[in-house]
């Protein structure tokens, strides 16, 4: 992106003059945090030219801050985003990047305090986003114990030999990333190194109506930390685990005692848990009727825990719908609407529309969240597309034969209202990274019939190309939307691996429709808000030190629907309760994770 700028700035012929003017421009802001511009170096001498290799980290991170500033500016100030164009912004970071690179800012070393005991870490130089959304700024981080000791101005924290400092100059300081949204098996793929190289620190797992089957958490929670973690997890229990371990299973009318009976085990997760997630496209979910979902809000309102929900139905015909259920259970507790989509609906004002109908209910007292990835295909079972009589191995099996002309009729009818077989790339083994029309087109036959005889609803994942991206930028842009991932280790998606890095290099650098401060301010602070997390998602003093450094500039999404493991770029330093965890794409030999407890 700077060889971009630097490259515009050679097709419009800028003065020296109009150079320095940029530059000043720049020096009060930077004298309001407490930056005293150094020696200026005489750029129209013959001897700039040597000088500049060593200025070049000073420029580039003066280049950075400048755009950080003009963000900010953006932020409190729609019109300017409106009223000042592409190339003009461009024009105003290169000619500012060419000739104000010989302007160093030096922070003030007043007041100065000396952090001294051994294992503490200074963050030195780096641009803070403090997680709030607030506009950032050039200071040090001081940890100690695990916890943020200290936030000052740049150059007023001194370290002593026994202070592990980090330069993070021309770089960003942000609280570790939160996933309100994310999946895998702690006993499986405990490192979550997919997630720790994006600076993500904490998940959430038992999404979907999904968690493990167990009344004894702690018990389970002992096995998770003894394999050890490398990110930190927040456990959510499961609406239709809760469904299996009662009994009631798939039945539809469940009796007054065994819905009291789940209500019961309900309170007794919440104890460990943050929250009960919903997955109601899904079996046994998809059974369950408003009335039951809204008892159940009852109890975990009454615990001020939030109900994560895959909501009923996305497609957009659905959807709707499915909000107002959501909504209705918000009368009782605080309520998440999951990876929040419309399935081919289109366009930026449905998508505004959308929000615009969550921003009525957060009106009405409603507290009502959502989250958000930034892909346009989504990933979930195969079974996702069978009818709700063909969902279950047992019932497949028997409804292929006494219902198979409805059956073909309805798979056919339901592929192609989702874009069609080419929109639907299989995940699992023998077919992985085909999509449905090829593997029809291998097997001989039509894919409804491939898709009855030769995969079910129980033959895996898949990949559904069913998004509009004009729609989804809207829905980002919602003031309750943040963002997850809904990925894991292991799922045939990048999202996975890519989605904290493609927030920041497509939606904020590429696109510019958050800014950096606002993007940070959807992955820390407002999950954590959610979650009621109250000593992490923000960088100030007293919270734990899950932090992050990196450059947004080099930050690269490597991971693609082909080859969907590949670890995102350019987070350089990442910090688990002021421990190094990961560092230049690696993560550290110890894992430094742990299982979370919900605060009563």
């Amino acid at each position: 992106m700077t060889e971009d700028v630097l490259r515009h700035v050679s097709d419009r012929a800028y003065s020296g003059d109009r150079s320095m003017q940029i530059a000043q421009s720049i020096e009060q802001p930077l004298s309001d945090q407490g930056i005293r511009p150094s020696v200026r170096k005489d750029c129209s001498s013959e001897n700039w030219l040597q000088n500049l290799c060593q200025l070049a980290l000073e420029a580039r991170s003066l280049l950075f801050r400048a755009r950080m500033w003009l963000e900010s500016i953006a932020s409190r100030a729609r019109p300017l985003r409106q009223s000042t164009g592409p190339l003009q912004v461009i024009a105003f970071l290169a000619g500012f990047a060419l000739c104000s690179a010989c302007l160093v800012g030096r922070a003030s070393n007043d007041a100065s305090i000396s952090p001294s005991s051994s294992g503490d870490l200074l963050i030195r130089g780096g641009l803070v986003l403090d997680g709030t959304g607030s506009a950032p700024k050039l200071a040090d981080v001081l940890v100690r114990g695990g916890k943020i000791e200290a936030v000052a101005p740049h150059g007023r924290l001194q370290a002593t030999p026994s202070v592990h400092v980090i330069d993070a100059a021309g770089r960003v300081v942000a609280p570790g990333f939160i996933d309100p949204h994310s999946h895998g098996d702690p006993l499986e793929t405990p490192g979550f190194e997919n997630f720790l190289a994006q600076g993500v620190t904490t998940i959430t797992l038992g999404q979907d109506g999904s968690s493990p089957a167990t009344a004894d958490f702690p018990k389970l929670f002992t096995e998770y930390e003894a394999k050890g973690l490398g990110v930190n997890i927040a456990m959510f229990v499961g609406h239709g685990s809760l469904r299996a371990a009662s009994g009631i299973g798939q039945s539809a009318h469940p009796s007054d005692e065994a819905l009291a009976q789940m209500a019961q085990m309900l309170d007794a997760a919440l104890d460990h848990t943050f929250g009960m997630s919903s997955g109601l496209e899904y079996q046994p979910g998809l059974w369950a009727s408003s009335g039951e979902l809204e008892a159940l809000a009852k109890v975990v309102g009454a615990r001020d825990r939030v109900i994560m929900s895959h909501m009923r139905n996305e497609d957009d015909d659905q959807l709707d719908a499915a909000i107002d259920e959501l909504l209705a259970q918000g009368r009782f507790a605080r309520v998440h609407a999951a990876h929040l989509k419309s399935v081919y609906g289109q366009g930026t004002e449905r998508g505004r529309a959308i929000i615009q109908r969550l921003q009525q209910a957060r009106a009405s007292g409603i507290e009502v969240t959502a989250d958000f990835y930034p892909y346009t295909a989504s990933y979930t079972s195969v079974s996702l597309i069978f009818p709700v009589w063909a969902k279950t191995q047992a019932d497949f099996e028997a409804n292929k034969i006494t219902r198979r002309a409805d059956l073909l009729q309805h798979l056919r009818h339901r592929v192609l209202a989702r874009n069609g077989p080419g929109a639907m790339l299989m995940a699992n083994a023998p077919y992985t990274g085909m999509a449905l029309d090829a593997v029809a087109k291998q097997l001989g036959k039509p894919f409804e019939v491939a898709l009855v005889d030769d995969l079910g609803p129980n033959s895996g994942s898949a990949a559904y190309f069913v998004m509009n991206e004009a729609l989804q930028g809207a829905l980002l842009e919602g003031e309750m939307v943040m963002v997850g991932s809904d990925g894991s280790p292991t799922g045939f998606h990048p999202r996975g691996h890519g989605s904290v890095a493609r927030i920041i290099e497509r939606e904020v650098l590429e696109f510019q429709r958050l800014s950096l401060a606002s993007a940070v301010k959807k992955m820390t602070s407002m999950p954590a808000n959610v979650l009621g997390l109250k000593d992490r998602g923000r960088i100030a003093t007293g919270m734990v030190a899950d932090l992050v450094v990196f450059d947004p500039e080099a930050v690269q999404e490597t991971a693609t629907f082909e080859n969907p493991h590949q670890l995102a770029e350019g987070f350089d330093w990442v910090f688990i309760g002021g421990q190094l965890a990961f560092e230049s794409g690696q993560g550290t030999v110890d894992r430094l994770g742990r299982v979370l407890m919900p605060a009563d």
